[in-house]
C-alpha cells in the first residue's frame, strides 16, 4: 500500500510517516497541494492524507482538482487530517469529495481505522496490512 501525505508541516509529516511505518506502509509526502497534485499525476497511490490549511492552494481546492479528474485517480480515497474543528467542517469536506475527516493530533489507531474504513468501502482491503 502507498500513501501520499499532503501536509505543509514537516513535523506532522514525520509523525504520520512514523505511524504508518509501524504497519510497514510506504508513505510519500508533499509539502504543498500543488506538489501533491503533480505527484498524483506521476505516480499511483492507494490513499491520500490531506491537510486543509496550507500556503497557496488549500486542501479543499486540492480535493476539487483530484475529484475533477476524468480518470481513476479522480477517485483516490482522501482522508482529511486537520486541526480545524469548525462545526460544519466535516460536512464541507465530505461534500467536496473527502472520504473521512480526522482531527489533529491524530492517534495511530484512529488513522489506521480511517484508512481501513476507506479502503473497505472501496473494496481495497486486500492490501491492508494493519
Amino acid at each position: 500500500m502507498r500513501v501520499l501525505a499532503i501536509e505543509d508541516d514537516a513535523l506532522n509529516r514525520r509523525v504520520v510517516r512514523d505511524m504508518l511505518s509501524v504497519a510497514g506502509v510506504a508513505m510519500d509526502d508533499a509539502d504543498s497541494a500543488e506538489l501533491g497534485l503533480k505527484m498524483i499525476d506521476a505516480d499511483d497511490f492507494d490513499v491520500v492524507l490531506m491537510d486543509l490549511r496550507m500556503p497557496g492552494m488549500d486542501g479543499l481546492e486540492a480535493i476539487d482538482h483530484i475529484r475533477a479528474r476524468g480518470d481513476t485517480k479522480g477517485q483516490l480515497p482522501i482522508i482529511v487530517i486537520t486541526a480545524d474543528a469548525a462545526v460544519d467542517l466535516r460536512a464541507r469536506c465530505l461534500s467536496r469529495g473527502a472520504d473521512e475527516l480526522l482531527l489533529k493530533p491524530v492517534a495511530m489507531e484512529e488513522l489506521f481505522d480511517a484508512i481501513g474504513r476507506v479502503l473497505a468501502s472501496r473494496g481495497g482491503m486486500d492490501d491492508l496490512m494493519f
